[in-house]
């Protein structure tokens, strides 16, 4: 298991890096129909959350081009933007840009002013990002595939639809991951009853 984990992790980063886009990976996302079936957003979810993160590249591209390096990952509609643009009115055109997008239902935007990441710092988040992942599928008291875990200069991003003792155990071992510099926590709350409302029955 160890030696598919490393493989798959660098033929991630072999094809993230060669394409020099942001390294924002989506937990479980290499575990196809099995994560459609654990997943607690419906499937119609998941797909109109893939078509929010198609979408919104094309037009960040489309009215921002080199003015911004910037990734958007979609859970449950809300869309989070991460990473960095060359001017403060460039980063604030990103909230009217992805928040047009048909189905957005809220936007956050991290962005940072400042020069793109460098190679070896996304060469660090994908690292980081693995090791969260990991941890995750370790930790026996949570459903890894029910977090959305993205990685940006060392900022750790976790999204899914949990429970506080969810959230807050995940943010724990999130934070005790090297090389993480921080955990910013972006969950869709649930309580304990919705989540044994929501779940199959073995």
């Amino acid at each position: 298991m160890k030696k598919l984990s490393l493989t798959l992790t660098a033929a991630v980063l072999a094809s993230t890096l060669a394409t020099g886009c942001a390294p924002l990976l989506i937990g479980g996302a290499m575990m196809g129909g099995v994560t459609v079936a654990t997943d607690r957003r419906t499937s119609g979810t998941q797909l109109e959350d893939e078509s929010i993160e198609v979408k919104a590249g094309a037009r960040i591209r489309e009215h921002l081009g080199e003015k911004v390096h910037a990734s958007v990952n979609s859970y449950n509609r809300v869309a989070l933007i991460t990473g960095e643009a060359n001017s403060e009115e460039a980063r604030a055109a990103l909230d009217g840009i992805v928040g047009g997008v048909e189905n957005v239902s809220k936007v956050l935007n991290e962005v940072a002013v400042m020069p793109a990441s460098s190679l070896s710092s996304r060469s660090n988040d994908l690292l980081i990002n693995s090791r969260v992942k990991a941890k995750l599928i370790d930790a026996r008291d949570l459903l890894s595939n029910a977090f959305y875990v993205v990685v940006e200069r060392g900022q750790v991003y976790l999204m899914g639809r949990v429970t506080e003792r969810e959230a807050d155990r995940a943010t724990e071992i999130a934070r005790d991951v090297s090389g993480v510099r921080k955990v910013v926590r972006a969950f869709e709350i649930i309580s304990e009853e919705e989540l044994a409302r929501t779940t199959p029955k073995k």
